[in-house]
Protein backbone atom coordinates (compact mmCIF):
# COMPACT_ATOMS: atom_id res chain seq x y z
CA UNK A 1 0.00 0.00 0.00
CA UNK A 2 1.78 3.45 -1.21
CA UNK A 3 2.25 5.55 1.90
CA UNK A 4 -0.26 8.41 1.00
CA UNK A 5 -3.07 5.93 1.16
CA UNK A 6 -1.94 4.70 4.38
CA UNK A 7 -1.71 8.08 5.46
CA UNK A 8 -5.22 8.76 4.24
CA UNK A 9 -6.68 6.03 6.43
CA UNK A 10 -5.17 6.36 8.80
CA UNK A 11 -6.17 10.04 9.21
CA UNK A 12 -9.82 9.27 8.40
CA UNK A 13 -10.61 6.01 9.96
CA UNK A 14 -9.13 5.55 13.12
CA UNK A 15 -11.34 3.93 15.70
CA UNK A 16 -9.58 4.15 19.01
CA UNK A 17 -10.39 6.83 22.06
CA UNK A 18 -7.14 8.73 23.06
CA UNK A 19 -6.47 11.64 25.92
CA UNK A 20 -3.14 12.63 25.76
CA UNK A 21 -0.82 15.63 24.70
CA UNK A 22 -0.29 13.54 21.31
CA UNK A 23 -3.46 12.57 20.84
CA UNK A 24 -2.96 11.89 16.74
CA UNK A 25 0.00 9.85 17.26
CA UNK A 26 -1.87 7.60 19.75
CA UNK A 27 -4.64 7.17 17.62
CA UNK A 28 -2.26 6.10 14.72
CA UNK A 29 -0.41 3.82 16.88
CA UNK A 30 -3.22 1.98 17.83
CA UNK A 31 -4.78 2.06 14.32
CA UNK A 32 -4.66 -1.56 12.60
CA UNK A 33 -3.96 0.61 9.48
CA UNK A 34 -0.85 1.77 11.05
CA UNK A 35 0.04 -0.18 14.10
CA UNK A 36 3.86 -0.64 14.54
CA UNK A 37 4.64 2.55 12.32
CA UNK A 38 5.86 4.85 14.98
CA UNK A 39 7.91 6.58 12.69
CA UNK A 40 4.80 7.44 9.98
CA UNK A 41 2.58 7.81 13.35
CA UNK A 42 5.43 10.59 14.70
CA UNK A 43 5.39 12.00 11.70
CA UNK A 44 1.57 12.62 11.65
CA UNK A 45 2.05 13.98 14.88
CA UNK A 46 4.73 16.85 13.83
CA UNK A 47 2.30 17.65 11.07
CA UNK A 48 -0.64 18.15 13.75
CA UNK A 49 1.75 19.92 15.83
CA UNK A 50 2.29 22.00 13.50
CA UNK A 51 -0.69 22.95 12.17
CA UNK A 52 -3.21 22.34 14.77
CA UNK A 53 -3.70 23.29 18.48
CA UNK A 54 -4.16 20.82 21.29
CA UNK A 55 -7.76 21.50 21.53
CA UNK A 56 -7.71 20.96 17.21
CA UNK A 57 -6.15 17.89 18.09
CA UNK A 58 -9.13 16.92 20.49
CA UNK A 59 -11.65 16.79 17.99
CA UNK A 60 -9.63 15.29 15.49
CA UNK A 61 -8.91 12.55 17.51
CA UNK A 62 -12.53 11.82 18.27
CA UNK A 63 -12.89 11.35 14.79
CA UNK A 64 -11.26 8.29 15.15
CA UNK A 65 -14.00 7.28 17.86
CA UNK A 66 -16.52 8.41 15.94
CA UNK A 67 -15.91 9.29 12.32
CA UNK A 68 -19.78 10.15 11.87
CA UNK A 69 -18.63 13.19 14.14
CA UNK A 70 -16.20 14.50 11.49
CA UNK A 71 -18.93 15.04 8.49
CA UNK A 72 -21.04 17.04 11.61
CA UNK A 73 -18.60 19.20 11.70
CA UNK A 74 -17.23 19.24 8.04
CA UNK A 75 -21.11 20.25 6.87
CA UNK A 76 -21.62 22.75 9.94
CA UNK A 77 -22.67 26.17 9.86
CA UNK A 78 -20.80 27.63 12.83
CA UNK A 79 -17.50 29.86 11.95
CA UNK A 80 -15.74 28.23 14.87
CA UNK A 81 -16.70 24.30 13.06
CA UNK A 82 -15.88 26.20 9.38
CA UNK A 83 -12.20 27.70 10.88
CA UNK A 84 -11.77 24.01 12.55
CA UNK A 85 -12.24 22.33 9.10
CA UNK A 86 -10.08 24.60 7.32
CA UNK A 87 -7.27 24.20 9.79
CA UNK A 88 -7.77 20.37 9.32
CA UNK A 89 -7.53 20.24 5.67
CA UNK A 90 -4.50 21.97 6.24
CA UNK A 91 -2.82 19.34 8.27
CA UNK A 92 -4.05 16.77 6.60
CA UNK A 93 -2.33 18.59 3.54
CA UNK A 94 1.34 18.90 5.69
CA UNK A 95 0.77 15.73 6.83
CA UNK A 96 0.66 14.14 3.43
CA UNK A 97 3.48 16.63 1.94
CA UNK A 98 5.40 15.90 5.24
CA UNK A 99 5.02 11.93 5.97
CA UNK A 100 3.97 10.44 2.58
CA UNK A 101 7.77 10.77 0.73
Amino acid sequence: MAKSSLLIGVLFTLAAPVASAEAIKNACLQSERAAGQRTLCSCIQDAANRTLTARDQKLAASFFKDPNRAQDIRQSNARRHEDFWDRYQNFGQVAETYCGR
